[in-house]
């Protein structure tokens, strides 16, 4: 039993994949009629050996790539040869479960400074006086 090491504290097993081996659309002559090289790599992140923290923002990461049922579906299709697609389609699916395991900063709540307050009440007053300024006075028309 393999298991794909994600970080030092984070592994999944590789039962956990599913590959599907499909023909690449697109370019390539008369081999990509023949040959199935793209790869369809499926990750039910529901039923994952992942914490659930991790399947919480994996799952709010993955975008359009989940569907209904909680699964991550990669396509790989730039590489050529069947192994490089699967080598690419895992390799991505590391690095978002990687970016999903890094827990969020959390934001701190502050407030302006008392001189950055006293530059803005500065700010408005000189933008006031050119406006002021602006004006046809009553003794002028």
């Amino acid at each position: 039993m393999d298991r794909i090491q994600i970080t030092p504290q984070i592994a999944i097993d590789e039962n956990e994949l599913r590959e599907e081996f499909i023909r690449a659309s697109g370019p390539g002559g008369q081999n990509v009629n023949k040959v199935a090289t793209a790869v369809q790599l499926r990750f039910d992140v529901r039923a994952s050996s992942l914490p659930f923290d991790v399947r919480a923002r994996l799952t709010r990461l993955a975008g359009r790539r989940i569907n209904a049922d909680g699964v991550i579906v990669i396509d790989a299709h730039r590489q050529r040869t069947q192994e490089q697609n699967r080598a690419d389609a895992r390799a991505r699916l590391i690095e978002l479960i990687r970016q999903a395991a890094t827990p969020p900063k959390a934001r701190r709540a502050t407030k302006p400074s008392r001189a950055a307050k006293a530059r803005r009440l500065e700010g408005k007053l000189h933008r006031s006086k050119i406006k002021t300024m602006r004006r046809v006075s009553p003794r002028d028309e």
